[in-house]
């Protein structure tokens, strides 16, 4: 016979503590549990694994050019619904629910800066606006900022992130492939640089163009890049593929990628190969 009862527990109703929302993300990679203030400050990147998270285009600007030298151009140009895209929600009402959402105008930050002390044109995408789908605008000022840098005969960097065009803008969206890589083969015949930095997820009609033509193509540890996914290819080519198909580090074996660089050091590599260039 027990001398002591075993006390029954029950939840207290109404006195449980709930976990505030927002301060706290869970690296996917690692399962380690971050404080957003401490994720900010180390620039997105997860302080046990390294894994790196989505970063906003006026967060990584912030991180890359010298301090007020950023001047922003084509701030105003917005995508429209030309072909009247139908479906669940209208491209007119996503435009505006994502604008609302980011604060942004289209999935592209474009401008002129200096990195280093010195001058370049820099474009960077956003996964948070529509997965950084190019479409009519994104091609735009990716080709305007190019054409601006080549009659400055200023180097040119973008950082890149895409899913692929924008499908609702249909044929609009392919033909920024064309239009952006011939204003990169104007800027190369004036012996100009151009660096891409591609980050997670780096996808489809953007890499099969202006991502792909970096005299430097930079990428960021364990990003995703490729054309097709790898359900596609693999159903289309019947193939096992290798289990670090189309990241950073398998393309780097292979030659398409020249470095893979840490987030916390790509200001300084950008650094140093603007000075190599302009040195030459």
């Amino acid at each position: 016979m027990a001398i002591f009862k075993k006390p029954i527990l029950r939840p207290r109703i109404g006195k449980a503590r709930e976990m505030p929302e927002g301060l706290w993300t869970k690296c996917p990679t690692c399962g380690e549990v971050i404080h957003n203030l401490t994720l900010s400050e180390n620039l997105h990147v997860c302080p046990k694994c390294a894994h790196h998270f989505t970063l906003g285009s006026r967060d990584r600007i912030a991180s890359l050019v010298d301090p007020d030298s950023f001047e922003e151009i084509d701030a105003a140009l917005t995508s429209v619904d030309s072909l009247e895209f139908k479906g669940v929600a209208t491209y007119a009402d996503r435009l505006a629910s994502y604008k609302e959402k980011t604060g942004l105008v289209d999935a592209i930050i474009t401008g002129t800066a200096r990195i280093a002390e010195h001058p370049l044109g820099l474009g960077v995408m956003d996964f948070n606006f529509l997965a950084a789908t190019m479409g009519s605008v994104v091609g735009e000022k990716v080709t305007r900022i190019i054409e601006l840098s080549t009659k400055r005969k200023m180097p040119v960097v973008l950082v890149c992130a895409s899913g692929g065009a924008r499908m609702y803008e249909g044929m609009l969206s392919l033909m920024q492939m064309a239009k952006t890589s011939g204003a990169l083969a104007l800027h190369a015949q004036a012996r100009l640089p151009y660096i891409a930095v591609l980050t997670n997820p780096t996808t489809a009609g953007v890499m099969a163009s202006y991502a792909s033509l970096g005299d430097i193509i930079i990428a960021e540890p364990a990003s995703m890049i490729g054309f097709a996914g790898p359900r596609v290819i693999r159903e289309t080519t019947h193939q096992t593929l290798p289990a670090d198909f189309q990241t950073a580090e398998f393309l780097e074996k292979r030659g398409l990628i020249d470095m893979i660089v840490h987030r916390s050091k790509m200001r300084s590599t950008l650094g140093d190969l603007l000075g190599y260039f302009s040195a030459k």
